[in-house]
Formats: structure tokens, C-alpha cells, sequence
């Protein structure tokens, strides 16, 4: 547990823990406050822009939080090609805003949990489908959004400071149909890809970033279950828990494009290093098919269709 001594980011030691959550009123951030006060920890959220130093560094002062928690961001809306048409407001978010407020707690001796994304990477000769996974110390190789684009440069250079934690999200499922879920996505598109990809269910996975938060864990983790799943296979789960007469159509990645104004990141991330350092608190991270299996069991049992 740490608090802050200002002095070139290093933490002293405390009893007392006080998180503050960057992004307070997004999807990702509710589900880590209602964690964190289920486990009778100090909260607080912000929605201060990160890229106003001024602000960011009052609002520091004010709450003097020993973790900060980065939800914040620009995803776009609905989906990331707003980012196309809008790289100012990307680059004043994902770039400045980040690396400002990542400076700003290395200043004030304050840990940074990042949440990033890990959608900067596509299968290509040496990592296939049902292959080798990408490993954090793997170099970006996707760009074809400029969300992707955004997201890698911004971890080369953020992954220097000492008191951050990067944790990469991939197409991140709820336990409930919100519409930032993927599975909400992916059920109401009139066709979908069919490729295997790494994905964070965010029931099993937030807790760990609480627990790696808390550690003071730093560097990077591939966020993700481990293993991959298809939209086909995801589908076909929510059709046998949770919604039987669902049906969809498939379509190819070329033919995809065609109605898109970015590219997609199509991958599998090795999540080793965020299952062996989950063994160390005594948490197994379960295979992303039980954990999906699971997700929807629970989405069944509170009557969601």
C-alpha cells in the first residue's frame, strides 16, 4: 500500500489506501467503484479532463489519492472510426491528456493503473489463429485505426514511468447486456466476422487489476482470459444461455471493410505473465471459453435476455 511523498514518484508506505478513478463516469469505472466499496475501500471519482495539468494537479491535491485508477479516454462513438474524423480530440485524450496525467501522479509520488487496450496488434505469419500469442514485450505491428495508432505510441513512451501500470483490455464483456459490452455489439450487428480473438470479462478481471493496483504493480499485463474464442463460438453461448431463438449471419473481413471507415485488430495476447502473478494471490484467471460459459450463466440467472 503506498501514499505520496512527491519525490520523483517514489511511494512510502501507508495503512491507508485512497483510490481516485480518472474517467468516473464511464462503463469500466462504475463496475471498479462498486469493487472497490464492496471491499470497503476509499473511493472517489473524477471526470477532470486529463489533459487540463492545471486541473489535474488540483484535483490531486485535493483527493491525495495513493492509486489512480485511468478509465478515461476516447474510444469513440459508437465505435472507433469517430476517431477518423476526429484525431484532434484522439490525440488531446489517448495522447496528451494520458501521458499528463501519468506525469502528474509520478510527480506526486502516486501509482497509475492504466486500463489500454490491446488492439494493437493482428495476426500475421509468426502469430495465427490458435497460435503463439503476443507477448507484452512484442512491438506493435496494427495501426490501422488511428485509435490503434494512438493507443501503441502512447504505451512506448508511458511504459518509462516508474509508477504506472499498463493493463491491455481487449473487446471487454459485462455481466449484463450494457452497450459498451462487446457481446451487446456483436448481437446487434446484421452480420459478424468470425475470428478468434482475446477477451477481457470484466467479472473475473477487474478484481485483479485491484489486487495488482494494491501490489503497486508496474509495467505491462495483457488484460485478457487466457486463450481466444470466435464471434461464432461467443454467439453461440449467449444463444444457449441466454437469449434461445438468437440468430446471426456471418460475413468475411473483406467484406467488412467495405462498410468501415477503420480497420480492426484481430488477435490473441499470451496472458502468462497475468496468470502466474495471479497465482501469487492465490487467484486461478480462468480460460476465457469457462470464463464466457460462465458470464452468461450469470446473465441468465438475473433474467437478462
Amino acid at each position: 500500500m503506498a501514499a505520496t511523498n512527491g519525490v520523483n514518484g517514489a511511494p512510502q508506505q501507508s495503512k491507508d489506501k485512497v483510490f481516485l478513478i480518472w474517467g468516473g463516469e464511464g462503463w469500466v469505472a462504475g463496475h471498479l467503484k462498486a469493487l472497490l466499496e464492496q471491499q470497503n475501500e476509499k473511493v472517489f471519482t473524477t471526470i477532470v479532463r486529463m489533459e487540463n495539468r492545471e486541473s489535474v494537479l488540483a484535483e490531486l491535491d485535493r483527493v491525495k489519492p495513493t492509486h489512480v485508477l485511468n478509465c478515461a479516454g476516447c474510444t469513440g462513438r459508437p465505435n472507433v472510426d469517430w476517431c477518423e474524423d476526429n484525431k484532434e480530440q484522439t490525440i488531446r485524450s489517448n495522447v496528451i491528456g494520458t501521458l499528463n496525467l501519468t506525469d502528474c501522479c509520478f510527480l506526486k509520488g502516486i501509482h497509475i493503473t492504466v486500463f489500454a487496450t490491446g488492439c494493437i496488434y493482428a495476426y500475421d505469419k509468426i502469430h495465427r489463429p490458435g497460435g503463439e500469442g503476443y507477448l507484452e514485450t512484442d512491438p506493435a505491428n496494427f495501426d490501422g485505426s488511428y485509435y490503434s495508432a494512438t493507443k501503441s505510441k502512447v504505451e512506448e513512451i508511458m511504459i518509462a514511468y516508474s509508477n504506472c501500470l499498463i493493463l491491455r483490455l481487449r473487446m471487454p464483456v459485462s455481466d449484463d447486456l450494457h452497450p459498451r459490452s462487446f457481446v451487446t455489439k456483436i448481437s446487434k450487428y446484421p452480420r459478424v466476422v468470425d475470428i478468434p480473438n482475446s477477451n477481457t470479462i470484466l467479472h473475473d478481471l477487474l478484481p485483479c487489476a485491484i489486487l495488482l493496483a494494491s501490489a503497486n504493480d508496474t509495467g505491462v499485463y495483457n488484460f485478457t482470459n487466457p486463450g481466444a474464442i470466435s464471434h461464432n463460438q461467443v454467439l453461440s453461448l449467449f444463444k444457449k444461455h441466454v437469449r434461445p431463438d438468437f440468430e446471426w449471419k456471418n460475413f468475411t473481413e473483406e467484406e467488412q471493410s467495405k462498410i468501415l471507415k477503420a480497420g480492426r485488430s484481430n488477435c490473441e495476447l499470451n496472458s502468462t505473465k497475468l496468470v502466474k502473478r495471479m497465482k501469487d494471490f492465490g487467484v486461478e484467471v480462468k480460460d476465457v471459453h469457462m470464463a464466457y460459459d460462465e458470464c452468461f450463466q450469470r446473465m441468465k440467472a438475473k433474467g437478462i435476455k
